[in-house]
């Protein structure tokens, strides 16, 4: 498999897309201002205790409070609060490996028996805000690195499922415990299987540090406030994903590609060369085939190979998938072998749908019936087999003898809605479009106020390729004759994204006119 990574950055937005073998199956855009991301670390202060919830609520500096379960609290909590109250009391603050961790608190505990109204405490964001919510955090804290996770207080040693060599999974676990400091825990992730000691070693170290520093200067700290940020969006993707499959990375930012390249050649230096900074002129999602397959994907009907199609709604509640064997019904196979074979085709496309919008909380899937058990469970294991690339959390249900699967998948963040449907600019959506012709004249007018009211030598024109080819077509294109026209130098830029009857018109540097 080919996996290739285009980074887009915008002034007030980084998208970032994942191709396997130049298919989209992950989109991720990261607003310039976003806070509160899954893995920051923050100093809170409990704003209310809810006894009939058994939860309270941290403010952590997000305009609705952070929601905190009592089963969110970990088993040493107590030890945490503890440190916390010797950190901010301005003591000296004790090494971890040399501090003595208090007993777990009871399972079955009440949270008005550890937590009090005012208290400072140390969280984790463990979801987003999502719609009306604010952030769901954890107190049981991990900083995550490359290979492995560190995990404070604690003193287990855990290696990822996915290692199933019973020799590797003991050899990782004697070099962990071998090299480990006291009241610190580790999750060995499945990249680190046949890596040496020296390798994790030093990871450890560098994990170990980060917490040390965060505390170094934590006694002046006013709640809310950040301690640990996590990683950026583009260098955690690659710190999760990044293996000998990944062949391209393509930024057009010089700063992103520095500090990418960067992060690249600190974990993997003969990688490096993968990291390419993107010069070319027409934009970056649209030289990859991005911005085209966005607009295919994103919307209520997605269209899948031989003529079968998906519907898909989002509600607050929940996601309902329908499969649609569309002209598929035509062919000439039995009724049953049909329904099987889109159902199969289908589950592919879903598995990739949920990892590009990240659906997250109860799916809903509608296949076309089967009478069939033989089949109906055919078609769950392939369900299975298609999202274990999915690094999300999730559970699937086989199919129910009305034809529908649930799935469940964890939600961390806010689903992923791009708007794909275009207003036309003419009507304004009421469902009539004007002579389309008029565009000519109305670019035209608009241009000759432009060169009358601006300085700049280079007028830039934005248009849908197939009105941009109007004026860049011929030996003495319409592109050409505005130069003696004008004694101005006029590019035509085409753009996918643009609708037919839309243009505009933009410096040098790119700034609207």
């Amino acid at each position: 498999m080919n996996n290739e990574l285009v980074i887009d950055v915008a002034p007030n937005e980084v998208s970032i897309a994942l191709l396997e073998d130049k298919q989209l199956v992950e989109l991720n855009r990261e607003k310039g201002s976003n806070k509160f991301s899954v893995g920051d670390i923050y100093l809170g202060r409990v704003r209310k205790i809810m006894p009939g919830l058994n939860a309270a609520f941290v403010d952590v500096g997000y305009e609705r409070d952070a929601f905190l379960h009592y089963l969110d609290l970990g088993p040493q909590f107590r030890s945490l609060s503890e440190y916390i109250g010797i950190a901010l009391s301005g003591e000296s603050v004790p090494v971890l490996d040399k501090f003595k961790c208090l007993p777990d608190i009871n399972k079955n505990g009440k949270i008005t028996e550890v937590l009090k109204q005012g208290q400072t405490i140390l969280v984790q964001v463990a979801k987003e805000p999502i719609s009306t919510k604010g952030p769901r955090i954890s107190s049981e804290i991990s900083i995550a690195g490359r290979n492995i996770v560190l995990m404070p207080f604690y003193n287990k040693v855990s290696i990822s499922q996915k290692i199933k060599s019973r020799e590797e999974r003991d050899r990782l676990k004697r070099l962990i415990m071998s090299i480990k400091p006291k009241n610190y825990g580790v999750i060995i992730r499945t990249v680190a299987k046949n890596l040496r000691v020296a390798v994790l070693d030093a990871e450890l170290k560098e994990l170990v540090d980060k917490w040390e520093r965060a505390f170094e200067s934590i006694s002046t700290a006013q709640p809310p406030k950040l301690v640990i940020g996590e990683l950026s969006r583009t260098t955690a993707i690659l710190r999760d994903l990044l293996n000998s499959t990944f062949h391209n990375i393509y930024i057009n930012d010089v700063d992103t590609f520095n500090e990418t390249r960067h992060y690249i050649t600190s974990i993997a230096p003969e990688r490096e060369g993968i990291v390419k900074l993107y010069k070319g002129r027409v934009p970056v999602f649209e030289q990859f085939g991005v911005e085209k397959q966005i607009k295919s994907l994103f919307g209520r009907t997605v269209t899948i190979r031989s003529g079968a199609y998906l519907i898909i709604e989002h509600t607050e509640a929940l996601h309902v998938i329908d499969v649609n064997s569309g002209n598929r019904a035509k062919k000439n196979n039995d009724q049953e072998t049909n329904a099987l074979e889109v159902n199969m085709i289908a589950a592919e496309e879903i598995a990739r749908q949920l990892r590009l919008r990240d659906m997250g909380g109860i799916i809903v899937v509608d296949f076309i019936d089967m009478h069939s058990q033989e089949n109906r469970h055919k078609v769950f294991e392939y369900m299975k087999q298609c999202m274990a690339a999915d690094r999300t959390k999730h559970n699937i249900l086989p199919l129910s003898k009305f034809g529908l699967m649930q799935i469940t998948r964890q939600r961390v963040r806010p689903e992923m809605t791009i708007e794909v449907t275009e207003s036309c600019p003419t009507c304004n959506g009421t469902g009539k479009i004007g002579p389309s012709v008029l565009i000519v004249e109305d670019i035209e007018n608009q241009l000759q106020y432009h060169v009358k009211h601006s300085e700049s030598f280079i007028i830039t024109i934005k248009l849908h390729p197939f009105v941009a080819a109007y004026y860049t077509k011929g030996l003495f294109s319409r592109q050409l004759k505005w130069w003696f026209k004008y004694k101005r130098f006029i590019k035509v830029k085409s753009l996918l994204s643009m609708g037919v009857t839309e243009f505009k018109f933009v410096d040098k540097l790119g700034e609207p006119l």
